[in-house]
């Protein structure tokens, strides 16, 4: 079956290791959707800091972001939203209190007070670069916890990459584990991981495979490309799975088509080899 919708992550996939995205990789996606295929983002970064990303494509997009807690268009209209509730967002914070330096809240709201820290230190190494690019959208609360004064989207957790495990054991063990969801995105060479606390019903492929019901997508018409631990219940729905060179091995061992890395416009090999040579051009 020719593809219909292309479920794109954006960093490690879309991006390069200089988080740029290349004229490669643009052509392919303004091609794709030349001939009438639909264009997904498929992320864990908030929609506001995924639009930067999407404004560099000739294309219109679906923005799957939050891992799947919110699906918008580029022009900011919602079509589904999944949020954590307050009372299971409070007993994570309690329980991830060793690990509380990393940890943020995050909420729907227009601008303002969308990512809420207790503190923001400019010697902190591994969060300021991001944190600063963020400023605008960023609230303190100490403790964080006075800060859930309506459902938010997620906690995350971030910090180096064996105490993101440690917190990763705590969370699969908690006596309510079942309340939550967890999204986990390991940057091994760079020693930086992340967790997403997430609604139950949240992961990328969840609403991956909730928007192409809506889109009236068979999951055979859907290609996706990811290259690390979140995306591989979005690689595990779509027909057409493929994955990064630069993948994490755990992707890899799935036996699913494999792409180039990152840096070699592995997208745009992907896209090209996959949807392309499938649909006729269109006049």
């Amino acid at each position: 079956m020719p593809v219909r919708l292309i479920a794109l992550d954006i960093d490690g996939t879309l991006l390069d290791s200089r988080w740029q995205v290349s004229e490669a990789n643009r052509q392919a996606i303004a091609e794709a959707a030349r001939r009438g295929m639909e264009v997904a983002l498929v992320t864990g970064r908030r929609y506001d800091f995924a639009m930067p990303i999407a404004r560099q494509l000739h294309a219109p997009l679906t923005m799957i972001v939050s891992n799947g807690a919110l699906i918008r268009s580029n022009d900011g209209r919602t079509h589904l939203r999944h949020l954590l509730p307050q009372r299971v967002a409070a007993r994570v914070l309690q329980l991830t209190k060793p690990w509380r330096e990393g940890a943020a809240v995050i909420f729907d709201r227009p601008k303002e007070n969308q990512l809420m820290l207790e503190r923001l230190d400019p010697g902190d190494s591994l969060r300021y670069a991001y944190y600063s690019r963020n400023k605008e959208f960023i609230g303190f609360a100490n403790p964080l916890e006075t800060c859930l004064t309506e459902d938010p989207i997620q906690v995350m957790l971030s910090g180096k990459v064996r105490p993101m495990r440690d917190a990763e054991r705590v969370l699969r063990g908690a006596p309510f584990a079942q309340e939550f969801a967890l999204a986990v995105t390991m940057y091994e060479p760079r020693d930086f991981a992340m967790i997403d606390v997430l609604n139950p019903v949240c992961s990328k492929g969840a609403s991956l495979k909730e928007w192409a019901a809506l889109r009236g997508f068979a999951r055979e018409e859907v290609m996706a490309i990811g290259d690390n631990h979140n995306d591989l219940e979005m690689l595990h729905f779509a027909g057409i799975p493929v994955v990064m060179g630069n993948s994490v091995p755990e992707l890899k061992a799935f036996g699913w088509q494999e792409t180039t890395t990152n840096d070699e416009n592995g997208v745009a090999h992907a896209i090209e080899q996959f949807a392309l040579r499938e649909a006729a051009p269109c006049a």
